[in-house]
């Protein structure tokens, strides 16, 4: 596994995969700062203050605050834009790693987009738990190292088996090798939680469930 993630991680910038890193980079910037955007104007339109010196004071709390949530919404973000690129860097990587062995077949736009928004969901409302939690010494990152471990490796290898499998067949693989799945869930969330790099988890998650569901496959 350990392998998998250093020759995925290398793969991510290699030129195969510049122009999709790009635009998913591209893409998750442009996410959160609309968000942040959004939450600065929220806070400003709700909280109306005659000081001076205390509206200086909210605007630099605001920003420190959206910086730290920021972080926190990495996850979700980075999830909704891998539904985007997911199958275009999935392709890439079997035609070029694995050219013997069969390519796998894209889901359907709706099924795809589907399961996209369906796991943003989940991600950012356990995200917002772990920061809600921000105050609690040691748990907050519990949360949101055990959480995202388990749902990034439970959704990056559903998404990447389910170009050759059925979603029941999905599921008994995920269950025979939920240990492994999940140890490859951590070492995404490890990168998601390294500010700047946390961008490239679309290209990176995607490439290195690829490799790890052929891997798992051949076990059995």
């Amino acid at each position: 596994m350990l392998r998998d993630a250093i020759t995925a991680f290398a793969q991510t910038f290699s030129p195969e995969y510049r122009r999709v890193l790009l635009r998913s980079v591209g893409l998750a910037i442009g996410l959160l700062i609309a968000l942040g955007v959004g939450a600065h104007y929220a806070l400003t339109y709700f909280v109306a203050l005659d000081l001076r010196w205390a509206e200086i004071t909210i605007d630099i709390l605001a920003a420190f605050g959206i910086f730290i949530g920021a972080i926190f919404l990495v996850p979700p973000v980075t999830s909704l834009v891998a539904g985007l690129f997911l199958d275009d860097v999935a392709a890439q990587v079997e035609r070029s790693d694995f050219p013997l062995e069969p390519e796998g077949q894209a889901l359907p736009i709706g099924r795809s987009l589907w399961l996209t928004v369906k796991f943003f969901g989940v991600m950012l409302a356990v995200n917002l738990v772990a920061l809600l939690l921000l105050l609690v010494p040691g748990v907050n990152l519990v949360v949101f190292y055990v959480a995202n471990g388990y749902l990034l490796g439970r959704e990056y290898f559903q998404l990447a088996a389910m170009r050759y499998r059925s979603e029941d067949e999905v599921a008994l693989l995920r269950r025979h090798h939920a240990g492994a799945i999940f140890l490859g869930g951590l070492v995404i969330a490890a990168v998601v939680s390294v500010p700047i790099l946390n961008l490239i988890t679309p290209v990176f998650a995607t490439i290195f469930m690829v490799r790890l569901h052929k891997r798992l496959s051949r076990a059995g």
